[in-house]
């Protein structure tokens, strides 16, 4: 079972992601802070990206300026010259010092280019491909039944108390995502959200994964599950007084840049095919899972349902959605029913393991 196999390879991924900073640092593709700065020295460079975020701004406005003819032409020419800077093949790295202006920058190059809500390019660097193949070979050791009688859920949050660092960002969102803010207010879920990006960015991915994705025993499924939802504090982080429509959500979303951004890089990442042996269409599962994390800590954040079988989803529904009801179920079940992230559905598998050993 995949789920199960996670816990077990996990701590390979520190020793994988340090691999990774010293291959992206030696990348010749500059963060778009620094293309933004280096853009900003050289005279031509800078005029043209005046003249293209006008054009952005402009057309978001709707200022009748951007209709003519001329300023089209303009506003193209100037894209077309930029695309031989750095910036126009900038990215970002998730959890840096300056990401948000980083992903400011990448969006007001990139925003106008976008086509289909579910295809925006991420903006984020690749992670390293070697993390993904590990995960190439998790359904070769699914037949372990001994991982699946432990509660790895409860194993996990041990194991982030005895790491200082994880114990450090644990407790840094535990405060705000708990804290009553008023009678009205159960918590700040701005602050909480923050917490919890920091922690799903900044601690080993053996410890905070571990505590995302782990098993439950056959014999303690409901208080195992039930701990593994209360991961993210969800009564803060992830629920709300209301249920909003899954769209008006996306939308939502896509006015944040960060938001925008985790989402960008989970359509990415997280793209299915059924037939293939990950149940990516790339092979990049552990990518998807990463993707998956990220979105914790913003609007769109996804947690576990409470339902027999493993099953997530952000906080909103396709009620009363009316002629665009096929988009918002295609938007919702790239999270409920998708092989990429849920690959064969976890509790089956589980299922099938223990009854083989």
């Amino acid at each position: 079972m995949i789920i199960a196999v996670i816990y077990l390879v996990l701590p390979l991924l520190d020793v994988l992601l340090s691999a990774e900073e010293s291959y992206l640092t030696s990348s010749n593709r500059l963060d778009c802070v620094k293309a933004n700065e280096l853009c900003l020295k050289e005279p031509g460079c800078s005029t043209k990206y005046r003249t293209m975020r006008q054009c952005v701004a402009g057309r978001e406005s709707n200022f009748s300026m951007v209709t003519g003819v001329e300023t089209k032409d303009e506003c193209r020419l100037a894209l077309d010259a930029l695309k031989q800077s750095p910036l126009y093949n900038c990215r970002c790295k998730r959890g840096m010092k300056k990401e948000k202006n980083c992903l400011r920058v990448y969006w007001g190059i990139y925003q106008h280019l976008q086509g289909n809500d579910l295809l925006e390019d991420s903006p984020y660097e690749p992670v390293n491909s070697r993390l993904s193949d590990i995960f190439r070979l998790a359904p070769i050791y699914s037949g372990e039944p001994a991982l699946a009688k432990e509660n790895n859920c409860l194993n996990a949050a041990k194991a982030c108390n005895l790491n200082d660092t994880c114990k450090k960002y644990r407790s840094a969102y535990i405060s705000p995502c708990t804290s009553r803010v008023s009678t009205a207010e159960v918590c700040n879920k701005r602050k909480c959200h923050k917490a919890l990006r920091q922690f799903f960015d900044k601690v080993p991915a053996k410890h905070s994964y571990g505590m995302l994705f782990c098993s439950c025993p056959l014999g303690d499924q409901m208080a195992c599950s039930e701990r593994r939802r209360q991961t993210i504090v969800p009564a803060c982080s992830y629920e709300d007084k209301e249920k909003p429509n899954c769209l008006t959500l996306q939308a939502s979303c896509k006015t944040n840049y960060i938001c925008r951004s985790r989402l960008a890089d989970f359509f990415t990442n997280c793209q299915p095919e059924p037939r293939s042996l990950s149940g990516c269409l790339k092979e990049n599962y552990a990518d998807c899972l990463l993707s998956y994390s990220g979105l914790i800590g913003t609007v769109m954040t996804p947690n576990y349902l409470r339902s027999p079988k493993i099953s997530v989803s952000p906080f909103c529904d396709c009620q009363q959605q009316g002629n665009s009801k096929e988009e918002c179920d295609r938007f919702t079940e790239f999270f409920t029913d998708n092989t990429c992230l849920l690959p064969k559905g976890f509790e089956g598998m589980l299922k099938e393991t223990l009854q083989e050993g």
